[in-house]
């Protein structure tokens, strides 16, 4: 990779995630009640101005901002009347927000929020996938790392649990068939990602078709998913039908302690997909696990697998979205960079299990 490449986006990170929603108020009971984030600032002296209420939340360096259009043609009501509540944007952290969106736009990718300063910050916009946006974000050296421009400082709902949770690790993405191979072009030749993984998954008679981008800094991961070209429609396809298109399936949390985050997630009221008791009955065969008791696995639903560096290890929340769409995964790196396909194949056929429990998307 030259650096002519990389520039202006090699010290690029995620900044914040956004989640068009169509109640705030819940949302932020959600997150702060069962992942542990914290409110810390809002809109609340201008959302007549901005047209829109929106709320902003952390813990370590996880960042979440909820907003709810107030008009109808708002991008985020727009958003939610096709989707439901779920991820809008996904922004961009960047040392020069101008330079990133003028290479961006440059290299081929459609800008839809030209460069804008205020409150110490400069953010400008691009599209990335269906209809979720990338904001690049540039913070002068005094503004503190939460701020957000238009957003004050508040003092809101306290979180009711240390889970543990740290950063946010990766995005999984459902597309639509046969935009795979586009989109992963798409990000590599605007933003400067690299392709570091892909797999396919054959379940039966349902496949799909997985490849992971990623920023030059290795801060920004994508998994980019699209069915395969299977006999029977999957877990996908399910998705693409509930969402009314392409977008966000999941946001996996980082954890230094998975077992940890679990059990104080699941005390707090989050549920868990099950794992099959034989997944670790066949562990050993695998693989010798270093980090954590397979006992303390099993009971939290825990999938572990590894790669040439390291061992990760894996579980998905079940979701609490009407439509059955957007959820949240917990993940802990124990030196592994990628995604080890025993992994992906199991972390499959779990959700698949609990389709199939639901019912088919009508």
């Amino acid at each position: 990779m030259t650096s002519e490449h990389a520039v202006p986006f090699h010290r690029m990170a995620v900044d914040h995630v956004e989640f068009y929603v169509g109640d705030v108020e819940s949302t932020v009971e959600w997150l702060t009640d069962h992942y542990g984030l914290t409110v810390h600032a809002d809109n609340a002296h201008e959302v007549d101005r901005a047209g829109a209420r929106s709320v902003a939340l952390h813990r370590a360096n996880i960042r979440v901002v909820l907003t709810r259009g107030l008009a109808d043609d708002h991008p985020s009501a727009v958003y939610v009347a096709r989707h439901g509540d779920g991820v809008g944007n996904i922004a961009l952290r960047v040392p020069d927000a101008v330079a990133a969106f003028e290479e961006a736009v440059r290299r081929g990718a459609q800008p839809c929020e030209q460069p804008v300063t205020r409150d110490g910050m400069v953010t400008a916009s691009v599209i990335g996938f269906a209809d979720v946006t990338h904001r690049f974000v540039e913070r002068s050296a005094d503004v503190a790392d939460n701020s957000l421009p238009g957003l004050r400082p508040v003092t809101g709902r306290a979180p009711a649990l240390d889970t543990g949770l740290a950063a946010v690790d990766h995005f999984a993405v459902c597309l639509e068939a046969g935009m795979l191979e586009a989109t992963v072009d798409y990000y590599e030749r605007t933003l400067g990602f690299d392709t570091v993984f892909e797999e396919l998954i054959v379940v039966g008679a349902q496949s799909m078709i997985s490849k992971v981008v990623q920023s030059t800094s290795g801060a920004v991961t994508l998994t980019l998913i699209e069915p395969g070209r299977s006999k029977e429609p999957g877990q996908i396809d399910e998705f693409i039908k509930r969402h009314d298109g392409s977008g966000v399936q999941h946001i996996a949390f980082n954890s230094v302690d998975i077992v940890r985050s679990v059990s104080t997630m699941k005390a707090g009221g989050v549920s868990f997909l099950r794992t099959p008791g034989a997944y670790y009955e066949l562990l050993g065969e695998r693989l010798t696990v270093r980090r954590h008791p397979v006992g303390d696995l099993s009971a939290n639903g825990i999938l572990v697998d590894e790669d040439h560096d390291g061992q990760l290890f894996q579980v998905f929340a079940k979701s609490v979205h009407p439509r059955g769409t957007l959820f949240m995964e917990v993940i802990e790196r124990a030196g592994a960079r990628t995604f080890g396909s025993g992994n992906i194949k199991a972390l499959y056929e779990t959700v698949e299990l609990q389709r199939q429990h639901d019912g088919p998307a009508t």
